[in-house]
């Protein structure tokens, strides 16, 4: 860890002091008050050991499973530091803003430290964004918590947490719960490590459901809503994760967690994503995920994406994002492995579990495989540099995104690995696949406690020759490397299935249309609108781009007539075959146009089509691998 913020002689002096002072004997003590969480506000008060002299307090930077140094300092407010009751002045460093220095007076052995996060994001982002309304609240330690520099690793800091909870109010954490008067929960003492990686889920309606009893370790769905009638999960949706359960044990032939809990807010009022922990995962969805059929198609791959991420990325992780602290920054060139294997085997982890069907399935690879092939920036930038540079990629925006490209190894990622098992499949006539190199990265060694096993690319290649002897290391840098305009479309057609478009949107393009209310045109005249018309992207050289339309954009009218997305897409069936262009009343920072699209190619939405007297290896990768899930 290399510091620039402190004079030499004095920042080895404050690492000194703060190594003997920390163990698990002598653990920084915090508690975090979530009784003000529905005001967007959360109070956390700190007893940390200390010695006398310099004395650095750091806040989490680069947040784990996030790529990025998104830690939210900016929300950190109300920091008081006292000793002996008296308030200690502190200064935050010059040119790092998550450091502070302070020095501990004599005789001196602990501080109290208070201080407030304000949850007053917007509902974007990853943990940082919105994570409270009036019935629930997700609380990240990192948010809260400060720790003496001088430690490498965060797994040599140990913390005793405790919460206090608004009256009635349930949760789920993978901590282990110590006590509990009234409404003040205490935890065993872990590692900084683990306390950043347990977030807690807590709400007025809350409801924690066990799944696939008969396996251990055990594993919980924990999931708290804004109201009551979003926690009806249907006996099949339950069953459906509990062969989740089962379906990764078979995959992965190991599980390294003491237990598990899908730790699941269902709210419009939070930010929408998953993030990935060893033994829990934070996941977010849409407050009637489950009981719309759209929604919960929609989010059929997140629970199998974060679980698997439990053993790719937080057991084997890419040894430039093992850093084990919250300081140096990290390395994400293997990010299509650690996201992109992960992607991929979501998907069709939620397809062997009968999260979603093969069905369903397939008309989301289509739609992937479509949008990736649809996408001009791979011309410039590479899949690689997607990777390499994601720490800048994560928070920007649609406009333009198909020429900038944004974290394209997510959705390439599903290409590029099913290209690998079918591959694997084809060389070794249908004998082995990915899933023989899953069980050899993955989980080689059994069942282990929670523990990091960091990797670099010759191991990914090196696993895979262990499986079937071939140019892996080739093999994947000609697809990381590759300026080609289209996407990798080998591992479809391996699979024994084709692209093809026709006029009819897929039952996965209907759901996202019902849920979003966005008009998909874009593989006809290259543009994605949303309900109130307003254009969020453009194709670069689609007839649209001719036109001059922009994102940002808005559609006043179609042919004459009040914009709707069903008018705009009868005008496009309209078009086909005859020689008048579509024309559109536009608006732009409040200058109105009329533009005319010319084209007459119909409507057009991808779809995969099975391709006779080929191997059917996408529809064998697709059958559960146990009995539970058929």
């Amino acid at each position: 860890m290399h510091f620039r913020f402190a004079p030499l002689f004095g920042l080895l002096l404050a690492a000194s002091l703060s190594l003997q002072a920390q163990s698990s004997e002598n653990p920084i003590r915090i508690t975090a008050d979530l009784t003000d969480a529905p005001r967007r506000i959360i109070h956390a008060e700190m007893t940390i050991p200390v010695q006398p002299g310099p004395l650095t307090l750091l806040y989490a930077k680069w947040i784990p499973g996030e790529h990025m140094p998104d830690g939210p300092v900016d929300n950190l407010a109300g920091l008081f530091i006292t000793a002996s009751g008296q308030q200690l002045p502190w200064v935050r460093d010059d040119l790092n803003m998550y450091a502070i220095h302070l020095t501990v007076p004599q005789g001196v052995t602990s501080l109290d430290v208070k201080d407030d996060f304000l949850a007053t994001a917007p509902p974007s982002g990853f943990s940082a964004g919105a994570s409270t309304s009036a019935n629930l609240a997700v609380l990240s330690w990192n948010e809260v918590v400060l720790y003496p520099a001088g430690h490498h690793r965060a797994a040599d800091i140990f913390v005793e947490p405790s919460v206090i909870l608004p009256d009635g109010w349930k949760y789920g954490t993978a901590l282990t719960r110590t006590a509990e008067n009234g409404g003040k929960v205490s935890f065993q003492t872990v590692s900084l490590e683990q306390l950043v990686d347990s977030p807690l889920l807590t709400g007025r309606y809350f409801v924690e459901f066990p799944l696939a009893p008969e396996v251990t370790p055990k594993h919980y769905l924990d999931i708290a809503a804004d109201g009551p009638e979003d926690l009806r999960l249907s006996p099949d949706t339950l069953a459906a994760y509990s062969n989740l359960v089962r379906e990764t044990g078979a995959l992965y032939q190991s599980r390294h967690y003491e237990s598990y809990h899908f730790l699941v807010t269902a709210s419009d009022q939070v930010a929408h994503f998953g993030l990935e922990h060893h033994q829990s995962s934070d996941d977010r969805v849409p407050e009637k995920t489950f009981v719309d059929p759209n929604l919960l198609l929609l989010s059929a791959d997140l629970l199998p994406h974060e679980f698997t991420h439990s053993w790719n990325g937080k057991y084997r992780m890419p040894a430039g994002l093992a850093t084990g602290n919250y300081e140096d920054p990290m390395i994400g060139n293997l990010l299509w492995v650690y996201e992109g294997l992960t992607d991929y085997l979501g998907n069709v982890l939620a397809a062997r579990s009968k999260i979603e069907t093969a069905a369903q399935y397939r008309d989301y690879l289509a739609s992937t495989a479509a949008q990736m092939d649809y996408r001009p920036g791979r011309t410039w930038r590479d899949l690689q540099d997607t990777a390499t540079a994601a720490q800048i990629l994560y928070e920007t925006s649609d406009a333009w995104d198909n020429w900038r490209r944004s974290t394209d190894y997510y959705p390439e990622g599903d290409l590029v690995w099913l290209d690998v098992d079918t591959t694997i499949r084809k060389l070794t006539h249908d004998k082995k696949s990915l899933n023989n190199f899953l069980a050899l990265f993955e989980g080689a060694g059994g069942n282990t406690p929670p523990k990091v096993v960091p990797y670099h690319f010759s191991d990914v290649v090196n696993t895979l020759n262990e499986v079937v002897p071939y140019d892996w290391a080739g093999f994947l840098r000609e697809r990381l490397t590759s300026r080609s305009p289209h996407a990798p479309l080998d591992g479809i057609e391996n699979g024994g299935y084709r692209l093809a478009f026709t006029d009819q949107p897929s039952g996965y393009t209907q759901a996202r249309m019902a849920a979003t209310g966005i008009t998909p045109e874009w593989w006809s005249i290259g543009i994605n609108v949303g309900s109130d018309g307003r254009i969020s992207d453009v194709l670069v050289g689609s007839p649209a781009d001719k036109a001059k339309l922009g994102p940002g954009m808005q559609i006043i009218a179609v042919n004459g007539r009040q914009y709707s997305g069903q008018l705009l897409s009868d005008a496009i069936a309209e078009a086909k075959g005859n020689s008048v262009p579509i024309s559109l009343i536009v608006a732009n920072t409040g200058t109105y146009r009329v533009v005319g699209i010319d084209y007459h190619g119909g409507l057009r939405f991808p779809h995969l089509v099975r391709v006779d007297g080929t191997p059917d290896y996408l529809d064998q990768i697709l059958k559960p691998m146990t009995k539970g899930s058929r």
